[in-house]
């Protein structure tokens, strides 16, 4: 598991770029993810890794491309200081784990091993042992999370067809 850490205001359009946005899946979307901020990200991430962000995560368009391609990628979640209020209920949307801790961010480095009970909403840096308490989504939340997204969770509810 690798860390992935970025500073504040890290927009749709750096997560995603503009220009693959007509990408025809998933997997050519992820393929592009970070490129224009982290050349590397794409080829480097793996099923498991974790983006640390700061202030303002997912700032820019309302489009759900950029959680998406984040998701894509095989990203476990995102923790950063605060995000845009589109991209945190985007990334619910679609069924990505996103949680707002400000003293995690700070107390995680990219070289550190973490783990994460969205349950609960305690991280732990398992490298230091320092451990953070971020607000826990409410069950329904977490329905729609562990479901894979809002349209799933009103299928598996029964709401919707």
């Amino acid at each position: 598991m690798k860390i992935y850490k970025y500073g504040d205001n890290v927009d749709t359009d750096v997560i995603i770029p503009a220009r693959y946005l007509n990408a025809p899946d998933e997997k050519s979307l992820a393929s592009h993810c970070m490129e224009d901020i982290d050349a590397q990200f794409a080829s480097t991430v793996e099923a498991g890794d974790i983006v640390i962000g700061g202030a303002n995560f997912g700032c820019g368009s309302s489009r759900e491309h950029a959680p998406l391609a984040i998701k894509a990628c095989g990203v476990k979640c995102v923790i950063a200081k605060s995000f845009a209020r589109i991209f945190y209920r985007n990334a619910i949307n679609i069924g990505f784990p996103i949680l707002e801790c400000p003293a995690a961010v700070d107390g995680i480095g990219a070289g550190d091993s973490v783990s994460v009970d969205f349950a609960t909403g305690v991280i732990v840096n398992e490298t230091s042992g320092a451990e953070f308490q971020a607000a826990p989504f409410p069950e329904f939340v977490n329905g729609i999370i562990e479901n894979g997204g809002l349209l799933k969770s009103l299928k598996a509810r029964g709401v919707a067809k």
